[in-house]
């Protein structure tokens, strides 16, 4: 038995081409051709797990078999990276909490609604939601509000950790000791406090589908950090419309650190804030309040 065979078995091109072009459809993640040594790599444990001898009984597979789409989720984990944790990118939450959250509050009662809605797009093993929840809970600003926190990951597995909301070590390494009293200590590691759990809701969507991102409802904020940079320019900005669409007026889009939309064509603005640059969906003029003279 050759190395090669004992390995298992090889993508050629025209084949990582079909399956590269089918799962972006799906759900938007690109590869480039010099990354398909990697897309071989790690979609070589499905054909495993499946029985297949090759890529293309693979590729026939996610198209015809009754489980396909099922198998496209498993496929889209396997090639993605979740990895997250708690307090990510402070400089950003900062700007979150002492100028977003303000004008969140101050444009929801002006709508009469003593409610707050943040959407974690792409929320991996919920961290990020917990941390949403954790802010908005020590701000002060939502006492006897409802708050509500929402994360979706196209990953089942990692939705299951969300929900359990049972953390090691690893999801700590930037954690601020003020938000300690939000955990409590387990066997198994650290447990969000039920408080904080009770603003947090977790759902399986995958942000290419737009009917379903309905579900989401509208939000003041939301957070779609080191997400988009796995997507083609087309599958990108279809999420951004289907984001946008979610957002109240003049609600916030906060992405990661190495994203920006200044190449995009998206109806956002830029709103420059002290620590951060995050982008919003323009309110018309004729809601505006009126110039003080």
């Amino acid at each position: 038995m050759s190395l090669l065979h004992a390995v298992g078995p090889t993508l050629d091109l025209r084949e990582f081409r079909l399956l590269r072009d089918y799962v972006n459809q799906f759900c938007g993640i690109y590869f480039a051709d010099d990354s398909a040594y990697i897309f071989e790599r790690r979609l070589r444990e499905r054909l495993r797990d499946l029985g297949l001898e090759d890529f293309v009984e693979y590729y026939r597979y996610l198209r015809y078999h009754p489980n396909a789409e099922s198998e496209l989720e498993n496929a889209a984990e396997v090639l993605t990276t979740n990895e997250t944790y708690f307090f990510r990118e402070a400089y950003q939450l900062r700007a979150f909490t002492d100028e977003i959250l303000p004008v969140v509050r101050a444009r929801a009662l002006a709508r009469g609604a003593k409610r707050i809605d943040v959407w974690s797009a792409g929320c991996s093993s919920g961290e990020e939601v917990y941390t949403i929840a954790m802010l908005i809970e020590a701000s002060g600003l939502f006492e006897g509000w409802d708050v509500r926190v929402f994360g979706n990951d196209i990953s089942r597995r990692v939705l299951r950790k969300a929900r359990d909301a049972t953390y090691t070590s690893a999801s700590f390494r930037a954690m601020i000791s003020d938000y300690e009293r939000f955990f409590i200590s387990t066997d198994e590691g650290k447990q969000v406090h039920p408080r904080i759990r009770s603003m947090c809701h977790f759902g399986h969507l995958n942000l290419m589908n737009e009917r379903r991102a309905a579900i989401v409802g509208r939000v003041d904020v939301t957070f779609c950090r080191n997400v988009l940079i796995y997507f083609d320019d087309t599958s990108r900005q279809k999420v951004l419309d289907s984001i946008y669409q979610r957002l109240h007026r003049g609600g916030y889009l906060l992405l990661g650190h190495s994203e920006s939309l200044l190449q995009s064509g998206t109806a956002f603005e830029i709103a420059q804030l002290t620590t951060d640059i995050v982008y919003r969906r323009p309110i018309p003029y004729t809601e505006l309040p009126p110039r003080k003279l």
